[in-house]
C-alpha cells in the first residue's frame, strides 16, 4: 500500500519537523502550508493519509476535512491542534478523523493513530473491491435473471415465481440455474447473503 501522508501546516518548523520525522519512518511526504492550496493540488487518485493542523487562516482544519468529505474523499484524516478543546475534538470525530493529537505532537501517539489511519485505509480497500466484484456480478444477470433472483431472496417458492412472471416452472428452473451459475452461488442461503451484500452496495 501507498504509504504517503500529505500534511497540511501552516507553521513551516512543525511542517519540516514532521516532514523530516515521517521521511525517517519511511512515509512519502507532500506539504502544503494552507486548505487551499491542498484543494487545488488534490487528485482523486490520491491514496495515504491527511495530517492537518486545526487553526491556520482562511479554510481552517475542521472545515478542510467537511470539505473533504462532502468530496467524497475516503482518506483517512489525523487532527492536529496546539488548542486543543471538547468541541473541536468532537466535530473532528464527528466528521470521521481517526485521531486528533495536540501540539507538540507526540511521536509515539502519532505512530499508533498512523498505523490506525492504514489500517483503516487498508479495509476500505478491501471493502471497495468487495463492491466493485458484487456490482460485477450483478451486471452479467439477464433483466429475467435479475427477478428471478429477486423473488427467490424475497422467500417466494418456484411455483408462485412461476406465476408473477407468467412462465413455467421449468423454464424458471432454467433462469434460477443460469442465475446462480452466474453468481456462483450453490444454495439459496449463499444467495441471500450475496444479495445482502448488493443491497448495502446500492444503499451506499
Amino acid at each position: 500500500m501507498t504509504r504517503s501522508i500529505y500534511i497540511v501546516e501552516d507553521d513551516p518548523s512543525v511542517r519540516d519537523s514532521l516532514s523530516l520525522l515521517l521521511g525517517l519512518e519511511g512515509y512519502t511526504v507532500a506539504l502544503f502550508a494552507n486548505s487551499e492550496s491542498l484543494l487545488k493540488a488534490y487528485k482523486p487518485s490520491w491514496r495515504g493519509c491527511f495530517l492537518i493542523d486545526i487553526r491556520m487562516p482562511d479554510m481552517d482544519g475542521l472545515s478542510l476535512q467537511k470539505h473533504l468529505l462532502n468530496m467524497r474523499c475516503q482518506m483517512p484524516v489525523i487532527v492536529m491542534t496546539g488548542h486543543g478543546d471538547v468541541f473541536s475534538a468532537r466535530e473532528a470525530f464527528r466528521a470521521h478523523a481517526v485521531d486528533f493529537l495536540e501540539k507538540p505532537i507526540d511521536h509515539e501517539k502519532l505512530r499508533v493513530a498512523l498505523d490506525d489511519a492504514f489500517t483503516r485505509l487498508s479495509e476500505s480497500q478491501h471493502v471497495k473491491e468487495q463492491e466493485l466484484g458484487l456490482e460485477h456480478l450483478l451486471s452479467s444477470l439477464t433483466p429475467r435473471e435479475k427477478e428471478v433472483m429477486d423473488l427467490v431472496v424475497a422467500g417466494k417458492h418456484n411455483r408462485e415465481i412461476a406465476d408473477q412472471l407468467g412462465i413455467s416452472v421449468r423454464t424458471l428452473e432454467v433462469h434460477k440455474s443460469r442465475m446462480m451459475s452466474k453468481l456462483n452461488v450453490n444454495g439459496i442461503s449463499q444467495l441471500v447473503r450475496l444479495s445482502l451484500g448488493l443491497s448495502s452496495t446500492n444503499s451506499a
